[in-house]
């Protein structure tokens, strides 16, 4: 199993909490340089991160709060307060009033996980991660102790969407794919599309006469697309009244695989509060894919990714 894991995964577990909830598990963690979680409640005027170690005060300093070859930006300590982070124990000190502390840095968890985990992935490796910011042109995940990769808008689904919050979360646990790697800045780059299903996969589930409930994604002169799933979307005429955003009902008139287009015909529409689900994943059990074809063998058009 991947020891080095997005952060709030560890902190609720037994063996987690077994660690921090005592001097003596710090002091093992310490001794075996084994990586715990806690919350971080507090940064004060110099920046330095004061964890929750159940009962036992622990400290990030601000040079341990990130690993960067770059000056660690006020901004990155600040957002860590009220969210788990990962660290190492460092060492125990003994404050004025005489009470242990724990020394930790987040720092020595991310080079960890970096030199054994990230620079050790290939294109095409399917790896969990957990999405910790969503901007216009992408989101970004946590592939590991805090380590972040762009997950572009293009890469999230193949249904266009405006934004990523069409599809995600703060805080949601995703798998992603490992589409390339630059070793000498350790950066990583994932996409997601790969793993929501083919074509086929997706239109599997339709078929011809039925009623079927989407998502209005966009509006064309030629037409309204209308997804059906993330990795799936149909084109109706245009409607009346109909924006994008709306939840529409739409009648199948036709599914046409060699040219990859399924004919809808909007049959009412309106605003409807939608809720953020978690994926579906077609692939759940492979841990690497070296190609993918979207489109079916007999389309007109190929779409396929290649790692």
């Amino acid at each position: 199993m991947n020891r080095y894991r997005p952060e709030g995964t560890l902190i609720a577990t037994y063996e987690n909490r077994e660690a921090v909830s005592s001097l003596s598990g710090l002091e093992r963690a310490m001794q075996s340089g084994r990586i715990l979680e806690g919350l971080a409640v507090m940064c004060d005027e110099d920046l330095n991160i004061t964890v929750d170690l159940c009962g036992i005060k622990g400290i990030i300093p601000k040079k341990e709060a990130l690993y960067s070859d770059e000056e660690v930006k006020d901004i990155a300590v600040i957002t860590r307060v009220g969210k788990a982070v990962c660290f190492k124990v460092m060492g125990i000190e003994t404050d004025k009033e005489g009470r242990a502390v724990a020394v930790l840095s987040r720092r020595a968890a991310q080079i960890e996980c970096m030199q054994n985990y990230v620079l050790s992935l290939r294109s095409g490796d399917i790896i969990e991660a957990r999405v910790t910011h969503l901007e216009q042109f992408g989101a970004f995940v946590d592939i590991g102790c805090g380590i972040v990769s762009l997950l572009s808008i293009d890469c999230i689904s193949v249904s266009r969407i405006s934004h990523p919050r069409d599809r995600f979360a703060v805080g949601m646990p995703i798998k992603t794919v490992v589409k390339s790697i630059d070793y000498d800045t350790g950066r990583v780059y994932v996409t997601h599309k790969e793993l929501l299903g083919t074509w086929e996969e997706n239109a599997a589930d339709f078929a011809v006469g039925k009623t079927v409930a989407g998502i209005v994604r966009s509006i064309e002169e030629y037409g309204v697309f209308i997804e059906l799933t993330p990795n799936l979307a149909g084109l109706a005429e245009i409607r009346d009244g109909v924006e994008v955003g709306q939840t529409a009902a739409v009648y199948i008139k036709n599914i046409i695989p060699e040219r990859m287009k399924i004919k809808l015909v909007i049959i009412d529409s309106g605003f409807a509060e939608t809720k953020i689900s978690e994926p579906w994943y077609f692939c759940s059990d492979a841990e690497h894919i070296d190609r993918w074809q979207y489109s079916p063998n007999g389309s007109q058009r190929k779409i396929v990714t290649e790692f």
